[in-house]
Parts: structure tokens; C-alpha cells; sequence
């Protein structure tokens, strides 16, 4: 499609009846005849497993190549943050996270990290997570950020109630920031993704809970522009998020979505979770601000069907 509609039906080809039902508008996010562009400002995908779908979606947007260069230090941003197993969706789906180490390494990255500020003790949501074991059995580092020495003070020019915090020293050293998050419920955002993964990039994520999180998270995006946003929707944690209950809370939706442009993930990843863009207040602030286009009907998307 060109920058026309986002999407009548084909995601929901390939989920059951009751996960649309649960998702509302899900089933508008793709449709539409198949554009013959060969740049995507979002790029949809649905139907198979988390490295077939990423291979998929990252090969129509010119390929792993395209985003690392040979040589180059890679930051992988998972959502890490829960005490969880894999099954809770809690936590970004390891699967996914190893085969991005793997893809950005035979890209030619001379290194690659894996980190996140967890909320849960740090040790255990890597471990429980199944994300420790998976970066680290593809070739990356898997740091911690448990301690405030690991951060460093950034200002925010661009900011409206939040003007500086402190960033992981490894995102800072970066040559390429790759942000994959979980698409979930959020009981203080309703829901969480990209801009709001990014909470796990820095310190004192309390000052944004106290001084308009909503603002705070948009903020933050006029500083930290990831180069590429990979939603993981394999397993969707549907409500009592951000942590979860039971296995109950989650839905099995099979899809992914990646973009360059943090707004534009967001604002797809909203359909997925059966929201217009404009209801959740941080991607709307983050449109007002300039830096991006929520606006799917503007945008050039790809989907596919695994």
C-alpha cells in the first residue's frame, strides 16, 4: 500500500478469532494491495517465528548491511526488566534477541551488547528472561545495569519536563542502537513498546513517573533515535502488565513490526494492540514534537505473511 491505509486483514489471517476479538482493531492494520516502492517507512510482519519473520522484514528494508557496518559496536535494548519466564511475554522474546546478535555479526559488528535496566533483581531477569543465555550463545556481551557507576549524566535539549538523566555508558559508546521491545500492556501508559522501552536505557526512571511520564518518554526520544526499532509482538501480553499475572494475560499473535523511525513503530504497534496511535499520550506528544508521523495512513508500509 502507499501512503494510503494501514491494513484490513491479513494479521488476522493469522490469529485466532478470539485474539481479534480481544484486540479490537487488529484487524484494520493490514490490507490493501501490495506497494511496488522498495523503501517502507514501517514494515509489518506476521505468521512465523521470530527469526523467519525478522529476516523477512529486515531484507525488505535493504538488510542487516544496511544498518551495521563492518567494524561497528552494536547496542542490542531488549526489555529485560521482569523476574519472568519467556512463556509471560513480560520480557522481549529471547529467540528474537539471539538471532539479532547473530544477523548484526555476520553484518561484520566488530561487537555487540545486550543490556537493560531491570525493575526485578538484574541477575535473575537475565536469567529467567532466557535472554542472557540466548545473546551470549550468539556471540554478544550481556552487561549490567544495576548500578548508578554505569550511567551518565546526558542532557535533553529538546525536552520539555524532562532536560537531562543519566544513560547507560555502553548505548553512549555505540556506533548503532537497535531497540527491540515487547509490545504489552502498561498500567501507567496502557501500553508499552518502543519510546517506552526505552525507560530501560537510563537511571532514574522515578523522575518520570513524578513529572508527567507521558512527556518524559517523548522527551527522551528527541535525544535517543535508535536506528532501528524491531516491535516483538510474537507473544503479546495483553493485560496486568507491565509484569504480568499468568499465562492467561497473553495472546499468541505470531507478528512483528519494524521501522527506522520510532514514532511510526509506536503508532503501528498501537493497531496491533487494538489502539488508534493517537490514544496512547506519548505517541501523540512525540508526533506534536516533530519527531515522527503517527499517522499510518501517511506512511509507506509493507507487510508480509510469513
Amino acid at each position: 500500500m502507499k501512503r494510503r491505509e494501514f491494513v484490513r486483514k491479513s494479521i488476522g489471517a493469522g490469529v485466532t478469532a478470539g485474539a481479534l476479538a480481544g484486540f479490537g482493531s487488529l484487524g484494520r492494520l493490514i490490507a490493501g494491495p501490495l506497494p511496488q516502492e522498495s523503501e517502507w517507512d514501517v514494515v509489518a510482519v506476521r505468521g512465523g517465528e521470530p527469526g523467519i519473520m525478522f529476516d523477512r522484514g529486515i531484507q525488505s528494508m535493504g538488510g542487516m548491511r544496511a544498518f551495521v557496518k563492518r567494524g561497528q559496536t552494536v547496542v542490542i535494548k531488549p526489555n529485560i526488566g521482569w523476574d519472568v519466564i519467556p512463556e509471560k511475554a513480560a520480557n522481549t522474546n529471547p529467540n528474537l534477541v539471539g538471532h539479532i546478535v547473530k544477523r548484526c555479526l555476520e553484518a561484520g559488528a566488530g561487537e555487540v551488547y545486550v543490556l537493560d535496566h531491570t525493575c526485578d533483581d538484574w541477575g535473575k531477569c537475565y536469567r529467567s528472561s532466557g535472554i542472557e543465555k540466548a545473546a551470549r550463545d550468539a556471540g554478544a556481551k550481556v552487561v549490567p545495569a544495576h548500578s548508578e557507576s554505569y550511567f551518565q549524566t546526558v542532557t535533553i535539549p529538546g525536552g520539555k519536563s524532562l532536560k537531562s538523566t543519566k544513560e547507560h555508558e555502553t548505548i553512549l559508546k555505540a556506533d548503532v542502537f537497535i531497540n527491540v521491545p515487547a509490545l504489552k500492556h502498561h498500567s501507567s501508559t496502557h501500553m508499552s513498546c518502543c519510546m517506552k522501552n526505552l525507560m530501560g536505557n537510563v537511571w532514574d526512571r522515578g523522575y518520570w513517573h513524578r513529572n508527567n511520564l507521558h512527556q518524559c518518554i517523548a522527551d527522551f526520544a528527541t535525544y535517543r533515535k535508535p536506528h532501528l526499532n524491531v516491535v516483538d509482538a510474537y507473544n503479546v501480553l495483553k493485560r496486568n502488565g507491565p509484569r504480568g499475572v499468568s499465562l492467561q494475560d497473553v495472546v499468541n499473535m505470531k507478528a512483528m513490526v519494524l521501522s527506522a523511525n520510532i514514532v511510526a513503530a509506536d503508532a503501528a504497534a498501537a493497531r496491533f494492540f487494538g489502539s488508534e496511535p493517537s490514544d496512547i499520550l506519548y505517541i501523540r506528544h512525540a508526533h506534536e514534537m516533530g519527531l515522527g508521523n503517527m499517522n499510518l495512513e501517511e506512511l509507506n508500509i509493507n507487510r508480509i505473511t510469513v
